[in-house]
């Protein structure tokens, strides 16, 4: 293991690994353990006691998060001529259709969220060897495909995020950024692991919320206790 700087040294013995925090102090602690010069995100892991290889016990679903992510979600639209300044208006930063497929072919894909309508799927498809491994797929599932683009546009925006449980059986997503309030993170925090908790699988036995752990870009895990967030 590499030696630990002064500034590491300092946020590592705030942190009792031992202790199992509460989610509102886990909160106000992530803020307090972070030293360095940039807004690092905050990010949320949490241990499913799930067998994501069996279908009957994937995890997947989207949630809004009160306050957004603090990123700047950069949005593409694939649509149809009428819908464009549909998307436009909502604020999607890339709105067309064939013309960013072939961008797309040539090996662009500098944006966050792709969003697209049902109509042209059969040309978005033919996209998916390079959107795929990147997570840039639209999906019905999570709402990036439909007719709606500019309310999809507008959610996106706004802090609507998709996860999903990875093969490990562990869901990591990112709820904001050191610069938020505690109160504003804890708020996040709150909404995504309530919504894990109602996607519970009914094939799922044992314990659900395995662990759960919370840390910035550069700091030390903060184990919370799953009991208090189970429901």
């Amino acid at each position: 293991m590499a030696k630990l700087t002064k500034n590491q040294k300092v946020a590592y013995a705030k942190v009792d690994a031992d202790k199992a925090y509460n989610l509102q102090d886990a909160t106000k602690l992530v803020k307090q353990v972070s030293f360095t010069k940039f807004d690092e995100s905050v990010d949320l892991s949490v241990r499913l006691g799930v067998d994501p290889r069996k279908a009957n016990q994937m995890v997947r679903g989207i949630v809004t998060l009160p306050h957004g992510t603090g990123k700047t979600v950069r949005v593409l639209v694939l649509c149809t001529p009428d819908k464009e300044q549909e998307a436009r208006d909502a604020g999607a930063d890339h709105v067309g259709l064939d013309d960013y497929i072939q961008k797309i072919e040539s090996g662009w894909t500098d944006v966050d969220i792709v969003i697209t309508m049902p109509g042209v799927m059969a040309k978005v498809g033919k996209l998916g060897k390079i959107l795929g491994p990147r997570n840039l797929m639209p999906n019905p599932k999570t709402g990036t495909v439909t007719n709606d683009v500019g309310k999809a546009v507008k959610e996106v925006k706004a802090g609507k995020i998709d996860f999903k449980v990875d093969k490990t059986g562990i869901i990591h997503a990112s709820i904001g950024k050191v610069s938020f309030d505690a109160a504003k993170l804890y708020d996040n925090a709150h909404e995504l692991l309530q919504t894990i908790v109602k996607l519970k699988p009914s094939a799922a036995k044992g314990t659900y919320l395995r662990s759960i752990s919370l840390s910035s870009t550069m700091s030390p895990g903060i184990r919370i206790d799953a009991k208090n967030v189970a429901g």
